[in-house]
């Protein structure tokens, strides 16, 4: 496993460039088991992509993968940096946002390519969001590892292909790696000049009353609930859900769909 990192370096890494890296943080079993789900995912959207005339091929990504009972599950019951998610929001509850496995396809060209950051709104020196990177490949130069500008989670304004491109750092790491940034953070995927997939689940967690890509509690159904763990039926919203009807409201505090911590 991952070498612990102390509380005062994650703080200024983060606080400073806005993101660090854990080299080697899950083991390669997990690794390629991810990396299997992750591209079959990739095929199950690109079906919907194609049938809701998205586009034609689909475009390499994946959309919420979440409930298939997979590696991917698996990973997020395991909650391996539950401490230093809870750490990023000043020990307060959080849910997952968003579940994406990316295909990092040969000479791909799509929107992970163009400067943009994981989140619309920005509140300076509010933490709303963090993203994770799970390297399924090695990540290198050559294959188009996720390049981010250092210290850009400090600004609001979209900086210029050209300010990025001179400025950037490249997320390097060996497979099994796995980097934590601030959602504010400009970024981008590199270019894929190899013959080989660069594979990697990107998610993103953030507070509770900030709505998820996805309703997954809703999705999963309350069957489906019943079986989590409390760690987990937080981070897939069943804390932080929304009434829908009257007798939904009116439960019984224990029962209530939005729980009273949730912000």
């Amino acid at each position: 496993m991952y070498e612990l990192m102390d509380v005062g370096s994650f703080d200024r890494e983060m606080d400073g460039k806005g993101w660090v890296v854990f080299r080697n943080a899950i083991p390669d079993n997990l690794v390629n088991n991810l990396r299997e789900d992750c591209l079959k995912w990739i095929g199950i959207c690109a079906e919907y992509q194609i049938k809701n005339n998205i586009n034609e091929a689909g475009d390499g990504t994946a959309h919420q993968a979440v409930g298939k009972g997979d590696s991917i599950d698996d990973f997020l019951d395991m909650h391996l940096f539950h401490d230093y998610l809870s750490r990023f929001f000043d020990g307060k509850p959080y849910a997952l946002n968003a579940c994406t496995p990316v295909g990092g396809f040969p000479s791909a060209d799509i929107y992970i390519h163009k400067v943009h950051r994981d989140v619309g709104s920005y509140i300076p020196g509010y933490k709303l969001r963090i993203n994770m990177l799970v390297m399924l490949d090695d990540f290198t130069l050559e294959n188009g590892a996720t390049k981010v500008l250092s210290g850009a989670h400090l600004r609001e304004d979209k900086p210029s292909d050209y300010d990025f491109d001179k400025e950037c750092d490249t997320i390097l790491g060996p497979a099994g790696s796995v980097a934590l940034f601030n959602s504010y953070l400009w970024h981008k995927g590199g270019a894929n000049t190899t013959k080989k997939n660069r594979v990697a689940l990107t998610l993103s967690f953030g507070r509770p009353f900030i709505k998820p890509q996805l309703d997954y509690a809703r999705m999963l159904g309350e069957e489906y609930g019943k079986d989590l763990s409390e760690f987990t039926r937080q981070v897939l919203g069943y804390n932080c859900r929304v009434p829908t009807n009257h007798d939904e409201w009116y439960k019984p505090v224990a029962e209530r769909l939005y729980q009273a911590n949730q912000g």
